[in-house]
C-alpha cells in the first residue's frame, strides 16, 4: 500500500519478526512506529534501515504491559505521523518448562507481556485506530498442537485468539479488521534460545516444507492483512507454518 499518509505501530519491533514486519510495512508506504521495551540500540537500527531505504520510522519505548505506556505510544505515533491506521501486537515472550516446573515469575511474565500487553494494545487500538484500519496480533501455531513444555505460552496465545475474534465483531461496523497471525517455528533468537540442535532438527523434520520459517514469511502475511487486499478478512487466525498443522 503506497500511501505516505498512513501510520502503523509495531510492538516488539527491535528484532526478529517484529523488525521484519516494521520493514515490510515501511516498504508498503506506512510511517512506522518501532516499539521496543529494552534495547534502544536495536530499535534505532531498524529505524535507520527503514529511513536509509527512503521510509519513515521512529523508535518509541513502551512497556506494553503498562497501559499508560501504551497510551503514550499512541500519542507519540499521532504526534509524529498522524492518526494510527494499523496496529501490530507482536511483543511477546516464550519460556518453556513442564507445567509442574513453571515458576510464579515465568507465569506472571507471560501474562503481563503476552496477554495483558496484547489486551492493552487491543483496547487502545479499538479506541484510536482510524475507521477502516487494521489490527493484527501475533499468536502461535502451537495453539493446535499443544506441545509439552509450552503450556503457559499457549494459554496466553489462545486467549489472544479469543480476544481477536470478539473484537473483530465489535469493530466490524467501523470497517476495522481484527485478525491474528499464528506462525509455526521461525528461525529467530526467541526460537533458538533453550533449544539444543537435535531438537531443532526434529522440529524441522516435522515441517512438510522442510525448513524453518523466516521473519519475512510472517511479515508477508501481516502485510496482506494490513493492506487493501485484506479488507474483507476479519476475525480470523491465519496459521503460517509451512503446513505443519
Amino acid at each position: 500500500m503506497a500511501d505516505n499518509n498512513r501510520t502503523a505501530i509495531v510492538t516488539g519491533a527491535g528484532k526478529g519478526i517484529g523488525a521484519a514486519i516494521a520493514a515490510r510495512l515501511a516498504a508498503d508506504g506506512f510511517a512506522v512506529v518501532v516499539n521496543y521495551s529494552a534495547s534502544a540500540e536495536a530499535a534505532e537500527q531498524v529505524v535507520g534501515s527503514i529511513t536509509a531505504s527512503g521510509g519513515r520510522a521512529r523508535a518509541v519505548r513502551a512497556d506494553v504491559a503498562d497501559q499508560l505506556a501504551v497510551t503514550a505510544m499512541f500519542d507519540a505515533a499521532e504526534a509524529a505521523f498522524g492518526p494510527v491506521d494499523v496496529l501490530v501486537n507482536n511483543a511477546g515472550i516464550s519460556r518453556t518448562a513442564p507445567l509442574a516446573e513453571v515458576t510464579d515469575a515465568d507465569w506472571q511474565a507471560h501474562l503481563a507481556i503476552n496477554l495483558t500487553g496484547t489486551f492493552n494494545g487491543l483496547r487502545e487500538g479499538a479506541r484510536r485506530v482510524r475507521d477502516g484500519g487494521r489490527i493484527v496480533s501475533l499468536s502461535t501455531s502451537i495453539v493446535g498442537t499443544y506441545l509439552p513444555a509450552h503450556g503457559v505460552y499457549v494459554a496466553t496465545k489462545a486467549a489472544v485468539e479469543a480476544l481477536t475474534r470478539v473484537l473483530a465483531k465489535e469493530l466490524g461496523p467501523r470497517a476495522v479488521t481484527v485478525n491474528a497471525v499464528a506462525p509455526g517455528p521461525v528461525g529467530t533468537e526467541l526460537f533458538f534460545t533453550g533449544r539444543p540442535p537435535a531438537l531443532v532438527e526434529r522440529i524441522v523434520a516435522d515441517i512438510p516444507m522442510g525448513r524453518l520459517g523466516t521473519p519475512e514469511d510472517v511479515a508477508r502475511v501481516v502485510a496482506f492483512l494490513a493492506g487493501p487486499d485484506g479488507g474483507w478478512v476479519s476475525g480470523q487466525v491465519i496459521r503460517a507454518n509451512g503446513g505443519r498443522n
